[in-house]
């Protein structure tokens, strides 16, 4: 046969699976599909099921008239926490689950902040990974600082479905607009407030006009926009839902281009509603002339995982040592991997499929050791890979009368011409599929089952030394089960050994982690000499050996020591292929893991289109940052390309230190399967998490002007920005896989142009202006420009629609440097021809060795004025604590004191004028 064509938890099973892990649809102008996941950290409420569904009734009205009468929410199924109670209301899932899911109803991020957010680390019109809302936030708590949650959702679901981007900026909160005035960064102008520094203690508060900043020649870093309560104007959603009066998103007539706003960096001064109409979703809807009907709710509760092994040993699985590397990688699943609680059965399949074990409920290593007897020995015969998936769907219905939910772990390095005949079967079983491929292709319809079943796609090539197999099957964590209980991978590594015979290294085992830690050693001819250190230097004995599947393997009792572990392997015999796993789980259920999590763009792609590869670092919500990334992609015959991924806000990297480090990939080697595996090291004190508020939430109101007075809303909890990491750590984990076609063994081109530039930045010094941006390369991100040109205008559009005619700047003297280093540039601005321009405007593009041009980079800005504040610079307390009576009573006993006072001075003169005077007789 040849080889075939704690709370936290959900954020960690739900970030980068796979290049889209939602599984809504749009059909007929409503959303289908859409999943509203509960944590089972959040404690027992059936309010919050009542508030999510009125969440969403109202929110499928608000998108309906927002988007002009087109697209709403038709059906969703909110997913309750398996250690909730039961209810016959509830449903078992099927291809739901927390890793799918749309929204996510969770605790906060940090104890308090309770702001609604989506996670979004890619580009414009790219879709987001998921929604975050908290408990109090659902249910109406934190309305005062957000708006009702209907409309919070509608915000959050255009940053999910449309990938746009809010039209605040806390960073950037105001500007100095063409009027030469200071403008709160907002969409559209014609939303009305006032510009203050308002400050509470306790019950009194204080009320001011904003001050310049300096440096900035803007207001100062308390300064606040504090909109009118009672407003008319009806854009934007994506400033601040929580307006009354506001029902629209902003479009091309009312966009504010002036604002700094991330919808201006990132979509190119496009309006929110340009980009949305842009979608898909808008491609072939037309508005309906009825009200949509109401969203329909399915409650499904989480129940206790399924999984059959389906596992191939057909001839094929002889060559290679496929047969013992599967056994490998599955017997450490089933010994490590497989969590506590959950049933497991085994299905071996050649021309026909046998079962091995109906299914077994994980209590104990007993059910573990028991199943892991059970892996094939033999290969030989045909591949019927649909008589494997109909065994499995067989045994787990005897245990649970349906398959709804349960999981298929289908290994196979066969091509099988009849897989299409169980396509049907595949798609009404409502079971999930994960297609683990071993060798060179795989069966296209295969990789469809996953698909539409919303399981993994895993490959591992056959070169033993990269571990990939064990990855793979180490990918296969539950979707729906507590982070606590999942073993995380801290090294996969091997090496093929021929001169010398020794292979050394280390294991950072951090604080986060400790409970059941497992190290695995494999090897492919004979058993090495292996020797293990604790992080005091004490050999560590009792590895259990096992000669048939060529492995042996360590588990430490109770939580491993802190520190770094030390190993040594000594082959026996020359041409060895050696490897070592270790994992470990969490130290305790109350402290959230360091976790790492990868993923492509795409799982398919077609030559020359490049590709990005992402890691997310985090611990529980927080993004780590300044760790050491390092991608690995190996091909279908096992070339492999190493990458340094950045987390610089450059080149593939949508944002600077959001914990996602990103670069392009292009270096393809030939048509097929790859495969990601990542790596992510932090080093004492290097690494840090970061506690800023996150991107892409819904506007905080700090409060509403009524009738010329400010009423504030509750202040948002004060945080620092980052937080230093005090230890060590290593984790690795695999993205799964890819397919790249269409590469062709002609000579090409140079196909790859330089990436654009994105944080371009402007500061003015007297009359001169300086220049900082991260260096783009030949080829994206890799390499040297040749060049660079930038040119400046007094007119955004006029340097965005027409770069080539603007004015340029000379750079004779601007030498680039290597890519991803930092560039500096100052020069003098010549004269501008627009007539009353208030700012200078500058991009650049770069120029690679081949004369192939970058996009335009962002566009900075430098005013050429000092923009007025507000009128009235007079400083306006007003305590809130106070009684006005007593004010009053202050105000007239002030001007009392004054007029005693004044009295007094004068009669004092009057005395002085009368003793001066000659006395004169009678």
């Amino acid at each position: 046969m040849r080889l075939f064509g704690t709370f936290v938890f959900l954020l960690v099973l739900y970030l980068l699976q796979g290049s889209n892990a939602s599984l809504v649809r749009l059909n007929n102008t409503g959303y289908e599909d859409v999943i509203i996941a509960i944590d089972p950290g959040v404690p027992e409420d059936e309010k919050i099921i009542e508030q999510i569904k009125n969440m969403v009734t109202t929110a499928s009205t608000y998108l309906f008239e927002a988007t002009e009468k087109k697209l709403f929410f038709k059906t969703v199924s909110i997913l309750i926490p398996e250690n909730w109670k039961e209810n016959i209301q509830y449903k078992r899932p099927k291809q739901e689950s927390y890793t799918h899911a749309d929204v996510l109803v969770a605790p906060p991020t940090i104890s308090g902040r309770d702001e609604p957010y989506t996670r979004h680390f890619m580009g414009c019109e790219d879709k987001g990974e998921f929604i975050h809302f908290t408990p109090d936030f659902v249910l109406g708590k934190k309305e005062k600082e957000y708006g009702p949650s209907g409309r919070a959702l509608v915000h959050e679901w255009a940053h999910l479905r449309w990938g746009v981007f809010d039209e605040y900026n806390e960073d950037e909160p105001f500007y100095s607009s063409k009027s030469k005035k200071i403008e709160a960064t907002r969409c559209s102008t014609g939303i009305s407030g006032m510009n203050r520094v308002y400050k509470c203690q306790g019950n009194s508060c204080i009320t001011r006009n904003c001050r310049l900043d300096s440096q900035t020649k803007l207001y100062e870093k308390d300064c606040q926009f504090f909109p009118d309560k009672v407003q008319n104007e009806k854009a934007s959603i994506m400033f601040m839902q929580s307006i009354d009066s506001v029902v629209e998103f902003c479009n091309a007539k009312n966009h504010n281009r002036e604002a700094p706003s991330l919808q201006n960096k990132k979509c190119n001064f496009r309006s929110i509603w340009e980009v949305i109409s842009n979608s898909e979703d808008f491609s072939n809807t037309v508005p309906m002339d009825a009200p949509p009907p109401q969203p329909v709710f399915s409650l499904l509760k989480i129940s206790q995982r399924t999984v059959c092994l389906v596992l191939d040993k057909s001839g094929s699985m002889s060559g290679y040592n496929r047969l013992n590397r599967m056994n490998q990688a599955a017997k450490h699943f089933l010994l490590q991997t497989i969590e506590n609680g959950s049933w497991v059965g085994m299905v071996h399949f050649n021309s026909s499929a046998y079962v091995q074990s109906t299914l077994i409920q994980i209590i104990s290593s007993n059910e573990r050791s028991k199943l892991s007897e059970g892996l094939p020995t033999a290969a030989s015969g045909g591949t019927s890979i649909c008589s494997g998936i109909k065994s499995a769907f067989q045994i787990i219905k005897e245990r649970f009368q349906q398959t709804d939910g349960s999981e298929i772990v289908l290994l196979t390095d066969g091509e099988d011409t009849t897989v299409r005949s169980c396509m049907d079967d595949v798609k009404q079983s409502g079971a999930i599929i994960h297609l683990i491929a071993l060798g060179p292709s795989a069966d296209e319809a295969v990789i469809e089952m996953t698909n539409v079943t919303g399981g993994s796609h895993q490959y591992a090539s056959d070169q033993a030394q990269s571990n990939g197999l064990i990855d793979a099957f180490g990918a296969l964590a539950s979707g729906n089960t507590d982070i606590s209980q999942q073993a995380l991978q801290l090294e996969s590594t091997g090496l093929t050994l021929t001169n010398d015979l020794w292979m050394n290294g280390t294991v950072i085992i951090d604080s986060t982690v400790g409970k059941d830690t497992f190290f695995l050693v494999t090897w492919d001819k004979q058993p090495p000499s292996i020797s293990l250190w604790d992080p005091n230097g004490i050999l560590m004995g009792g590895f259990t050996e096992d000669v048939v599947s060529k492995m042996a393997h360590l588990s430490i009792s109770g939580v491993a020591k802190v520190g770094i572990w030390t190993y040594s392997l000594q082959a026996k015999v020359s041409s060895e292929t050696l490897t070592i796993t270790v994992t470990s789980r969490a130290s305790n259920s109350s402290v959230s893991p360091i976790t790492v999590n990868a993923k492509m763009n795409k799982d398919i792609n077609s030559f020359p289109s490049p590709m990005i590869v992402y890691a997310e670092v985090q611990q529980g919500y927080l993004p780590v940052l300044g760790a050491n990334v390092t991608a690995f992609i190996e091909s279908k015959n096992g070339k492999i390309e190493t990458l340094e991924l950045l987390d610089n806000g450059a080149g593939a990297d949508s944002f600077k230190n959001d914990g996602v480090y990103s670069r392009y990939f292009i270096a393809y080697s030939e048509n097929g399967r790859y495969s990601l595996k990542v790596r992510a090291q932090g080093g004492k004190n290097t690494a840090t998490k970061s506690l800023r508020h996150p991107l892409n939430k819904g506007a905080y109101s700090p409060g509403w002007v009524v009738n010329g007075e400010i009423e504030g809303n509750p202040p948002r909890p004060e945080i620092n920005d980052t937080q230093t990491i005090s230890e060590s750590f290593s984790r690795t984990a695999s993205g799964g896989a890819f397919v790249i076609s269409n590469i062709t063994s002609d000579p090409l081109p140079d196909l790859y142009p330089p990436s654009q530039i994105t944080d371009l930045d402007a500061n003015p010094n007297e009359d001169q202006i300086t220049l900082t941006w991260t260096a783009p390369g030949d080829d994206f991100d890799v390499g040297k420009v040749q060049r660079y040109i930038i040119r400046t205008s007094g007119s955004i559009l006029d340097l965005r629609d027409d770069f080539d005619h603007a004015l340029q700047v000379n750079t004779t003297d601007l030498l680039p440097n290597e890519a991803n280093s930092k560039e500096y540039f100052t020069f003098k601005p010549g004269n501008i021809s627009e007539e009353n321009a208030t700012h200078i405007f500058i991009a650049i593009q770069s120029v690679d060795k081949s004369n192939l041009t970058s996009k335009l980079s962002n566009i900075a800005r430098v005013a050429l004025f000092t923009p007025q504040a507000d009128p009235s610079p007079g400083e306006n307390h007003h305590n809130t604590g106070v009684n006005i009576s007593t004010l009053v009573l202050s105000v007239v006993g002030s001007i009392v004191v004054v007029s005693i006072i004044l009295g007094i001075t004068i009669c004092i003169l009057n005395m002085k004028r009368n003793a001066s005077r000659p006395r004169t007789g009678f």
